[in-house]
């Protein structure tokens, strides 16, 4: 299913110890690591190195032109503990012309402490749309609550 979220008020947030700043090419490496431990195995990727070229293909524009603008990671220190990943327009037919959130993602030892809201509300001042599954109850709160709706 696809939500979108159009510009307007959110609250902003702060997590402790957490902050923000634009992906780059020399994250991949800890990007990726993230990426494939933060699902069920074979869900994102079959393994590390699998991981590691989907994330080297997503700063090659294979998913669309990676918008630094809008994508953010999530550090705690040294430690890589969220990514929102956000093209400028995704390459599928069936999504909005809109940036297009490719991966929202955090650690699993960090999530319900408010690491994906605080990376969402990054981008709040833009339309914004995903692709979520409908069984995702979580993700599905989430994004509802911070004002997505059905694309």
């Amino acid at each position: 299913m696809i939500l979108i979220r159009h510009p307007g008020p959110t609250q902003p947030i702060a997590v402790p110890g957490v902050v923000l700043r634009p992906p780059a090419v020399a994250d991949a490496a800890a990007l990726a690591r993230l990426y494939f431990d933060a699902y069920e195995p074979g869900i994102a990727a079959d393994s590390e190195q699998d991981a590691l070229d989907d994330i080297n293909l997503t700063f090659e524009d294979g998913y669309g032109v990676l918008a630094p603008t809008l994508s953010r990671l999530a550090w705690a220190d040294e430690e890589l503990v969220g990514a929102l990943l956000v093209v400028e327009r995704a390459p599928w037919p069936d999504t909005p012309d809109c940036p297009f959130i490719i991966e929202l993602f955090t650690a699993r030892t960090r999530r319900r402490q408010g690491i994906a809201r605080l990376l969402l509300t990054s981008c709040a001042a833009t339309t914004v749309a995903l692709r979520v599954e409908e069984d995702n109850a979580p993700a599905l709160t989430l994004y509802r609550d911070l004002g997505f709706h059905d694309g």
